[in-house]
């Protein structure tokens, strides 16, 4: 039997700027159910980002829902958003959004403190070690943002989103800062890691080939799904 992971409804936002009201997005009605992997495609402009930023909590609606597992996201205050996308969502950047005084095992770590959980109930500097070894990267754990390449930052991004085992990972433009060959690569990676995790996979992308590889496209234009 299949949970849905995510559903929103009359998803709308508007903003206002100089000249009046601008429509980002309007109407929005997806569902996407546990396990699957999402593409979220469409011209710049078209409303992706903003889009996953609502179904993360991370911004508010003008009107309409989000259901996150069932619970009313936008039925908590800004801190009990916080709390539910601690204890179910990852996250992984095209900016990497690494902090950059802490080490590439201090970063990794960050969600597992901030959560005050270990899945499992492994000990959490073991998770995060084996984590940044599983991607590669268990030779610079003491390495701070600076002195890693633009690839083994979003490579600690990955190791971080996916250390506390959310059951949805949330992904916007995650090759968009990469060269193609190191882009290819931490795809690949990441794709591996939700196989193994079993999680939902929802990613922002402009590339085909990314989009391909997820069982379901989202097409955007205009701030509306296209049909």
């Amino acid at each position: 039997m299949t949970t849905t992971a995510l559903r929103a409804q009359d998803l709308s936002k508007i903003v206002q700027d100089a000249t009046g009201s601008l429509t980002i997005l309007a109407d929005i009605d997806l569902s996407i159910e546990s396990g699957e992997t999402v593409a979220i495609v469409g011209a710049s402009g078209s409303g992706k980002s903003t889009l996953l930023g609502l179904l993360a909590g991370l911004d508010v609606p003008s009107q309409g829902s989000v259901q996150l597992f069932g619970e009313d996201l936008f039925a908590r205050d800004e801190d009990g958003r916080a709390r539910l996308r601690a204890e179910k969502v990852g996250f992984v950047f095209q900016s990497f959004q690494l902090l950059p005084h802490l080490t590439a095992l201090e970063n990794v770590l960050l969600p597992l403190e901030l959560s005050g959980r270990v899945p499992d109930g492994a000990d959490a500097n073991a998770a995060a070690r084996a984590l940044l070894a599983r991607v590669g990267l268990g030779e610079r754990l003491s390495h701070y943002p600076k002195y890693l390449s633009g690839g083994e930052q979003q490579r600690v991004a990955l190791a971080r989103a996916f250390v506390g085992r959310p059951p949805i990972l949330l992904a916007d433009e995650p090759t968009g800062s990469l060269d193609a060959r190191t882009g290819e690569a931490v795809i690949e990676l990441m794709f591996e890691l939700n196989r193994e995790r079993g999680s939902t996979l929802v990613l922002v992308t402009h590339d085909p080939s990314v989009a391909a590889r997820c069982g379901r496209r989202i097409e955007l234009a205009a701030g509306r799904i296209k049909a």
